[in-house]
This record gives C-alpha cells, sequence and structure tokens, in this order.
C-alpha cells in the first residue's frame, strides 16, 4: 500500500473515532455547550459581549480579514507563477493551498447556509427566574461555524507540505489548530456558536482535507506510472 494510502487510511479511522466522541459527547447546544458558554451570559439571557469592540470588530472582522489576505497573497502567487520562473516549482503548493482552502470554507458555508441549528443569542428568553434556552428557535444558519473555519483552512498548509516540509506543515497544522479555535471560541464569548459548532467545522475541514489529498495523490501516482510505461 502506498504511504499517502496508509496515512489516508489512519486520517479516516481519526476521523470516524472523532465522529462518535462528537455524536456521543458533543451534541449542539448539550451539556457541555450550556456550560462553556454560560459564563457569557447575563442574569436575562443577554450576551454581554456580543457588541464588545475588541471581540466582533478585531478577533472578528480584523483577523478574518488578515487571513483572506493571507489566501490572496497566495492566489496571486499561484497566478505569477505562470508567468515567472522562479515561482514555477511552487505552483502547485500555491494553488492546492489556495483552492482547496477555499473549498473549505465554502462547504461549511453552503453547510451553514441550509442549517436549522440557531445561534446561541437567539436562543435565551428572559424568565422571572432569569433566562430559559429555546432549543426549538428556527433562525437558523448557524451551524457549522463559519467564522471559525477561515482559521481551520490553514491546516490544509499540513497537506500541502507533509511530505517535503514537514516544518512547514507542522507550523500550518498548528497556526491553523490555535487561529480556528481562538476564533471560534470569540464567537462563543459574542454567543454566535456553541462549542460544538466549532468542533464539527474542524471535523469538516479534516475531512475534506484527507479526501481531496488523497485523490490527488492517488492521480498524480497513476499519472507517474503511465509516463514511465510510456517510456
Amino acid at each position: 500500500m502506498p504511504q499517502y494510502a496508509k496515512f489516508s487510511l489512519q486520517q479516516l479511522m481519526i476521523l470516524m473515532l472523532s465522529f462518535l466522541i462528537l455524536i456521543i459527547f458533543f451534541p449542539i447546544a448539550g451539556s457541555i455547550d450550556l456550560a462553556l458558554i454560560h459564563p457569557w451570559i447575563g442574569s436575562h439571557g443577554e450576551f454581554y459581549l456580543k457588541n464588545n469592540w475588541y471581540l466582533d470588530q478585531l478577533a472578528h472582522q480584523d483577523l478574518k480579514h488578515v487571513i483572506i489576505g493571507f489566501y490572496s497573497i497566495l492566489f496571486i502567487l499561484w497566478l505569477l507563477s505562470f508567468k515567472l520562473n522562479r515561482l514555477k516549482p511552487k505552483r502547485y503548493a500555491f494553488g492546492y493551498f489556495f483552492f482547496v482552502s477555499m473549498l473549505c470554507t465554502i462547504a461549511i458555508g453552503i453547510l451553514k447556509a441550509h442549517s436549522s441549528h440557531g445561534c446561541p443569542w437567539d436562543m435565551t428568553s428572559p424568565s422571572p427566574s432569569g433566562f430559559i434556552w429555546d432549543f426549538v428557535v428556527q433562525n437558523g444558519h448557524c451551524f457549522p461555524g463559519g467564522h471559525a473555519s477561515c482559521g481551520f483552512a490553514l491546516m490544509t498548509g499540513y497537506f500541502v507540505y507533509r511530505q517535503h516540509q514537514p516544518r512547514y506543515a507542522y507550523f500550518y497544522l498548528l497556526i491553523g489548530f490555535i487561529l480556528g479555535f481562538a476564533m471560534g471560541w470569540t464567537q462563543m464569548m459574542r454567543g454566535a456558536h456553541f462549542l460544538s459548532h466549532n468542533l464539527w467545522t474542524l471535523w469538516i475541514i479534516w475531512l475534506i482535507n484527507v479526501v481531496v489529498y488523497y485523490i490527488t495523490q492517488s492521480f498524480y501516482l497513476r499519472r507517474h506510472h503511465l509516463q514511465i510505461a510510456v517510456k
């Protein structure tokens, strides 16, 4: 079995195990979600950090724009690689990183747009004793976590560089993991998402990367064998 196939099989086993863990221990709006989001809720059910400037502007808007800028640079470098010979050897890396990252964020966006799950800030209602949760709210469009996907998609770099530049690979794996969770956590503090929303975002993005990696590596290996056969 080729090395990439062994790696992909291992990752699929991890994905199946983590799928069961998410289903069993992290149900959407389950006890863990409610416990972790409770510190950010006021006495009458309001999320008092919803409009906090640091969380809304810096952590939500500005950080997202910085990461989008990074993706834009990847796309520009990919385009320039068709004109500049010194960039040609890196064309595949630039293109793979950009297009697979975009596939991840677009997939999350589509799932979110068609989701019936509401945002936490739409699910609390004042009551005489404080507030209650309304778990049948139909506003929807809050699952999975769109903001976190922008950070988690950086983990695509792990698949780009894992074979030939492992330091870069682990850098992007770590930075994507940290930024994804940080961006997801700030949205939790604002009341936009539960932890489970962001965990599922991570799971979906990793699944997409594993599948795309397997397909592209299979295609490359077949093409390589055909070239050898022709020679």
